[in-house]
């Protein structure tokens, strides 16, 4: 199918800019309310994961440059900083803030396996003490990735893979949520404007990778994360949005009692 040429300009900007833009009034809500209950963080490990990977993977098949340019623009969301969210704390230099992410762990939910140091997660993955292991992880995913490219760069099975490894864990960028919706029985605290963006872009992606004829892990993978969209659509419907009974402030022997875990 042959798109106007301004059509195509339009879509183009649109699959490029359109899903960073949906986390912004995510991550002003968890501000403003200086609590990230409802929200998984595991949403920026697989959003930072699948980019990153992307980003390879075009190295060796260079699909549409919007498509590069979306991967790019979503780790800058990810990865870059802001003077106005950084001027009520500052405890490590802004060039070195993830934003949605250190949004995050700022403003941990008020009861949590990861909060007292009682992840159950091999080597407490992606529920770390600090910021800067984050960073660390980060480094080394792409240094691996790096060399693993540098020797099988060459091989069109390598790429392949890599292709389906960077959207397969994209497609998988609901499920966290899903799963923290379903533990709730709430989704108290995820945002409708990012459902809606989840469910329109997703939507939308579907849509411009059959009209572009973009490689088929695009097709796959969007189809997959689709219908995981509808899913949470359905959890709005029959949870809605009342506060859950975590998110109340826990109390002197909640605390004692995590402590004391901790240092068994």
């Amino acid at each position: 199918m042959v798109l106007p040429h301004w059509l195509s300009i339009v879509s183009s900007i649109g699959m490029a800019v359109a899903p960073p833009l949906v986390y912004a009034d995510q991550a002003y809500s968890i501000v403003k309310k200086r609590d990230s209950t409802g929200f998984s963080r595991d949403v920026c490990a697989i959003l930072l994961i699948a980019n990153i990977t992307r980003c390879f993977f075009w190295l060796g098949d260079q699909f549409e440059t919007p498509l590069l340019l979306q991967s790019i623009l979503m780790i800058l969301a990810q990865v870059s900083s802001s003077p106005c969210m950084t001027r009520p704390w500052k405890p490590i230099p802004q060039v070195f803030q993830l934003a949605l992410l250190y949004i995050c762990i700022r403003f941990k939910p008020y009861s949590g396996p990861g909060n007292h140091g009682l992840s159950t997660r091999l080597m407490s993955f992606w529920q770390w003490p600090t910021y800067i292991q984050y960073i660390e992880f980060l480094a080394g995913l792409i240094l691996c990735e790096t060399i693993l490219y540098l020797i099988f760069g060459r091989f069109d099975v390598f790429i392949s893979v890599l292709g389906f490894v960077a959207l397969g864990s994209e497609s998988t960028l609901p499920i966290p949520q899903l799963i923290s919706n379903y533990k709730q029985r709430s989704l108290y605290g995820f945002r409708m404007s990012a459902l809606i963006g989840w469910v329109g872009g997703d939507s939308y992606k579907v849509a411009y990778f059959f009209i572009h004829d973009s490689p088929i892990q695009f097709k796959i993978c969007a189809i997959f994360q689709l219908s995981i969209d509808i899913l949470i659509v359905i959890q709005r419907i029959l949870y809605g949005n009342a506060p859950p009974d975590s998110t109340l402030l826990p109390t002197e022997d909640d605390l004692e009692q995590a402590l004391a875990l901790s240092e068994e």
